[in-house]
């Protein structure tokens, strides 16, 4: 007697795949720059304690007229929810990173999940970005932990929306996709070379005495 082919299907995830090593890549994002941002802010934080406990202390951020922190932190824009920014980024990065260590473990999470973290760092561009404007041209002053603050968020909401696309939970029209999966790292190093092209530009006369 025959018997018929095992026709019962495997398990399979619910939701688009996407492209073998889209997964690690994100994974590998999300730890790195949730580390580098946290120690970056937990930084800040620290020298904005030791200046509430002792208002002649100086940070060692403090490394000219122009490369200083002391008075970033001090200012209206670094504390613009009322409390320092800095607090913000030690939650979201220590959660960034903690979810980039389940990605690397296996953990898959879910599309809203991501869908939630790519608007999450999309709301930190743009905070990241009025910062950057009032650092140029209104407090007139470069803060070097707020610049690696911005460098990892920026990379940061860059490789989430690639991981987006690639599993796609998030769609562009097709050309544009392609340009953006093939170009990615042309067009992130071109957004830092704007913002660098800013800072020295705003700077010019500092920068120049020094050479």
């Amino acid at each position: 007697m025959n018997r018929e082919p095992d026709t019962a299907a495997p398990a399979v995830s619910t939701g688009p795949a996407g492209p073998p090593g889209t997964g690690r890549r994100a994974g590998w994002a999300m730890l790195v720059t949730g580390i580098i941002g946290w120690l970056a802010s937990f930084q800040l934080t620290l020298d904005d304690w030791r200046t509430l406990q002792d208002p002649s202390y100086v940070p060692a951020c403090n490394l000219s007229p122009v490369v200083s922190c002391g008075s970033v932190m001090s200012s209206p824009q670094g504390s613009l929810f009322g409390f320092p920014n800095m607090l913000v980024g030690l939650g979201a990065f220590a959660a960034v990173a903690a979810l980039g260590v389940a990605v690397l473990s296996g953990a898959r999470l879910h599309h809203r999940l991501w869908l939630a973290l790519a608007a999450g760092a999309f709301a930190g561009v743009v905070f990241v970005h009025w910062l950057i404007v009032q650092s140029l041209y209104e407090l007139n002053k470069l803060c070097p932990y707020c610049v690696v603050v911005w460098i990892v968020t920026i990379a940061l909401f860059w490789f989430l929306i690639l991981h987006c696309l690639e599993k796609g939970v998030l769609r562009l029209p097709r050309g544009v996709h392609d340009i953006v999966r093939d170009t990615h790292w042309m067009l992130l190093a071109a957004w830092y070379a704007v913002i660098a092209l800013l800072v020295l530009t705003r700077f010019w006369d500092y920068w120049s005495s020094l050479l």
